[in-house]
C-alpha cells in the first residue's frame, strides 16, 4: 500500500468506533506504524512560535490499535508475555544505525529511534515515542509512550519520561536538543524541558509543580527554560502542624543558567558546589 500523510490522517481522523469496523484497518495500522517509525508523523510538535503541540488525531490513531485487537501470547525467550497484537517489540537491523546493547532493553513497535541513538539495558521505549539522533538511553530508563526526545539528549539511569495517549489532545513529555537528564529524575504530565537544560539527579517536576527560578526570582510552572540547571529544593509545609513537625515540600530549583561554553557536567557541578 502506497499512501501519503493526508491519506493517513483522512483514514484515523474519522470516529474511532468507524475505524476499529473498517475491514482495512488492519493494514491502514501497518501504514501508521511504518510512518511512525521513520519519523513521517508525530504525537506532537514545535510550532513555529517555539510551543509544542500534540497531533490529536495521532495519538487517537494508536488508541484504535489497541481497541481492536486482542490479547495474547507473545512469542520470545524466557517468561511468558501478554499483550495487544497491534504493538508487538520493535526488530532492528543494523542498516538502522542504532546501538541496542544486549540485557534486556525493549522498543515497541510506533517508536521512532534516529540514527545514533545508544539504548543501555533494561531501558523501554514506548509506542509514539520520538527519540532523535544521538541519544543516550541509560539503564533503568523509561521514554513513555509518545514522549518526544530531541537530540543528543542524555537520559541517566532510571531517568523517567512519563508517556500520555488519553486525552488524546494532552501535550506529552518534550525534552529538547542537548539537555541532561540526570539519574532518577522523573517528568510527567507534559513538562517541556528545553534547549540544554541540566536536570540535576532525583528532581521530579510534574504538571502542578512549581519550578523556583533563584536567578530571576520567578515561578514557572510546566517548562524548564533553555539552558537551566535544576537541582531538587524543598521548601517549608504550609499548617501548624508542618511547621510543629519541620515538614518540607520538595521544590525544584533553578539555581544557574548555562553558557555557551558550559557543558553539562561542569555547569552541574558547578551548581551542587
Amino acid at each position: 500500500m502506497v499512501v501519503d500523510l493526508d491519506s493517513i490522517h483522512t483514514f484515523f481522523s474519522r470516529p474511532p468506533e468507524v475505524v476499529a469496523a473498517d475491514p482495512e484497518a488492519p493494514a491502514w495500522h501497518q501504514v501508521l506504524l511504518a510512518a511512525l517509525e521513520t519519523g513521517s508523523i508525530r504525537a506532537a510538535e514545535r510550532r513555529s512560535d517555539g510551543t509544542w503541540q500534540a497531533n490529536a488525531w495521532v495519538k487517537q490513531a494508536i488508541l484504535c490499535g489497541f481497541r481492536r485487537t486482542h490479547l495474547v501470547e507473545m512469542p520470545g525467550p524466557g517468561f511468558p508475555m501478554f499483550d495487544k497484537t497491534a504493538y508487538p517489540v520493535r526488530h532492528f537491523g543494523l542498516e538502522d544505525g542504532v546501538r541496542l546493547v544486549p540485557g534486556g532493553s525493549a522498543v515497541r513497535r510506533g517508536a521512532h529511534i534516529a540514527r545514533g541513538v545508544v539504548l543501555m539495558p533494561p531501558a523501554y521505549v514506548n509506542v509514539g515515542a520520538f527519540v532523535d539522533e544521538g541519544t543516550m538511553v541509560d539503564s533503568h530508563a523509561l521514554v513513555g509512550s509518545c514522549a518526544q526526545i530531541g537530540k543528543r539528549v542524555h537520559l541517566s539511569a532510571a531517568a523517567q519520561i512519563g508517556g500520555v495517549l488519553e486525552p488524546a489532545g494532552a501535550r506529552p513529555v518534550v525534552v529538547e536538543d542537548d539537555a541532561f537528564v540526570g539519574g532518577l529524575v522523573g517528568l510527567f504530565e507534559g513538562i517541556v524541558v528545553r534547549k540544554r537544560a541540566v536536570l540535576a539527579s532525583g528532581v521530579v517536576i510534574t504538571g502542578s509543580s512549581i519550578i523556583y527560578d533563584l536567578v530571576h526570582g520567578r515561578e514557572l510552572r510546566q517548562e524548564v527554560p533553555e539552558g537551566a540547571v535544576v537541582v531538587p529544593g524543598s521548601r517549608p509545609a504550609s499548617g501548624d502542624y508542618a511547621k510543629a513537625h519541620g515538614l518540607q515540600l520538595a521544590a525544584p530549583c533553578i539555581v544557574k543558567y548555562r553558557d555557551d561554553k558550559t557543558d553539562a557536567a561542569t555547569a552541574l557541578e558547578q551548581a551542587l558546589r
